[in-house]
């Protein structure tokens, strides 16, 4: 099974940029969308409806801002929109569709702003989502958790690390979330594979970053420990245009 995650900052630029054919020809079992900022109804026919794909919408009340979506090709058996607390869900991050085998979590986490304004509504977030995949844990479910995490968690995860520890996306309270993640069933599957691979999903616009390499990792999976031996690789497809973040790749047995 092939789940491929992507911020595409705002998918109808991003349609523009060929993000669209880039899907179809990876043709994942899963496409996990974030900050689509987009209402279905703003979409064309063909853009809404992706032949051999059922796909569900969780747009943010705020006209475009953040909004999540989850192409499927097989029929969920459950879905479920935002995590059950409204100053959270009115700003659609999260759609958790059901499997067979396991719990799929597509997520836009919060950005903490440059201020810091938002840390701490950050890191509710964080302990609102663990609460509820702890007791899936407990219920014996497993669970994947992919998208934007907004968040570096070690210093190998972004090229300027000695520049940004007081720089939201690598605080020491927003990283030890990642931890906590990490303490609780959860396990990075790119970092299992890859312990001291440096390669970046996200680059800012300014200053040429992108061509310079000059990244973060913020975009991933956390999976329950019981799937890491299904794990058959994580690919992030760093050459993949159309957002300044880039896909990541789960391909899982």
């Amino acid at each position: 099974m092939k789940i491929i995650t992507w911020n595409v900052n705002g998918l109808r630029a991003a349609l523009k940029k060929g993000v669209l054919e880039w899907i179809v020809e990876q043709s994942p079992d899963a496409m996990c969308l974030q900050e689509t900022r987009v209402l279905p109804e703003q979409l064309t026919e063909e853009q809404r409806e992706i032949s051999g794909y059922e796909i569900v919408w969780n747009p943010a009340e705020k006209k475009g801002y953040s909004g999540v979506a989850t192409w499927t090709k097989e029929n969920a058996l459950e879905v479920s929109l935002g995590l059950g607390e409204e100053r959270f869900d009115v700003e659609g991050r999260v759609i958790r569709t059901r499997f067979p085998d396991f719990y799929l979590y597509n997520i836009y986490f919060p950005n903490g702003q440059r201020g810091h304004d938002r840390v701490e509504y950050k890191l509710e977030f964080y302990e609102n989502l663990l609460e509820q995949c702890n007791a899936l844990h407990a219920a014996g479910e497993s669970v994947i958790i992919t998208g934007d995490f907004n968040t570096a968690h070690n210093e190998i995860d972004l090229k300027n690390h000695k520049s940004n520890h007081k720089t939201s996306g690598f605080l020491p309270e927003e990283r030890a979330m990642i931890d906590k993640y990490l303490t609780h069933g959860f396990v990075d599957p790119f970092r299992e594979l890859y312990p001291e691979k440096e390669q970046y999903s996200w680059w800012s616009y300014r200053a040429g970053a992108r061509a310079r390499n000059v990244g973060w990792r913020i975009d991933y999976f956390l999976i329950s420990e019981n799937l890491l031996p299904r794990v058959q690789d994580v690919i992030i497809h760093d050459d993949a245009m159309g957002s300044d973040h880039c896909p990541v790749e789960l391909e899982i047995k």
